[in-house]
């Protein structure tokens, strides 16, 4: 089995860039539409994105198996949230990829009369299950950290504070100001904190900014595919390419991998 895993890591790194190519192809084909380029030109163009989505099924195949595996690893994490997050995502892939071995057979022809339409839907199904709890374990993961770095400020403040200082002489004086007036300034102020919490945290954990960037674009591919949410193969096409060079960026540095 680790032999298998350790080949099949191999097989996921090609159909990475091959994935970067075809949904380069997306955009340069939706591009080449609608600059009213050559009728040939854009045949080749889809021709060459099909063979290569082809190439990219091909490559998935056993697939489930390594999503299988990583879902009886994180079963065992400590986190129950992560712990429940992960394995649900895991056994989604092992199903998406499972239906993606029978879009391939159907596509090759070994299984014939295959209703290859209702089995790329339910693969994508799959996919959208999968993406969305990735995602919520990005949030999840991201208020973890927040908090922890809210407390490290908390603590850090309180302890610059002199025990015996007292507010100006003016604040004590002045009249009290209507609820409306008070709170409008803080929530601002709460606002301004948060995102500043959220890009402090974002940009001293890269690994976590890469996984919810990567997720972020992944999630509008099944969208569209299933007619949830239609934006058009030009921003799929985008979304896809964006996706897959962040994929490639984490194989190439290891230590972008969001772990576990």
């Amino acid at each position: 089995m680790d032999s298998w895993v350790r080949f099949n890591a191999q097989s996921q790194a090609k159909e990475k860039v091959i994935r970067a190519a075809q949904y380069a192809c997306t955009l340069l084909g939706y591009t080449l539409h609608k600059g009213g380029a050559a009728a040939d030109l854009q045949k080749t163009v889809r021709q060459l994105e099909a063979h290569m989505s082809l190439t990219r099924k091909l490559l998935r195949l056993g697939n489930s198996v390594e999503a299988l595996e990583a879902a009886k690893r994180s079963i065992h994490l400590s986190d129950s949230v992560l712990r429940l997050c992960l394995t649900i995502s895991h056994l989604n892939r092992a199903m998406y990829f499972a239906c993606d071995n029978v879009l391939w057979a159907g596509k090759t022809g070994l299984i014939s009369k295959l209703d290859q339409h209702k089995w790329s839907q339910r693969s994508f199904r799959y996919y959208l299950f999968a993406l969305i709890l990735n995602l919520t374990r990005d949030v999840y993961e991201l208020c973890l950290l927040m908090e922890s770095e809210a407390r490290y400020r908390t603590a850090k403040s309180s302890s610059s504070l002199c025990p015996g200082s007292t507010p100006p002489a003016d604040l004590l004086s002045s009249p009290p100001a209507s609820p409306a007036m008070v709170a409008l300034p803080f929530m601002g102020a709460w606002l301004r904190r948060q995102l500043h919490l959220v890009v402090t945290v974002l940009y001293s954990n890269p690994p976590l900014l890469l996984d919810l960037v990567k997720n972020s674009c992944d999630i509008f591919i099944p969208l569209d595919r299933l007619g949830i949410y239609s934006t058009g193969p030009g921003f799929v096409g985008a979304c896809g390419l964006a996706s897959s060079v962040l994929s490639v960026l984490a194989m190439v540095h290891p230590w972008l991998k969001l772990k576990p």
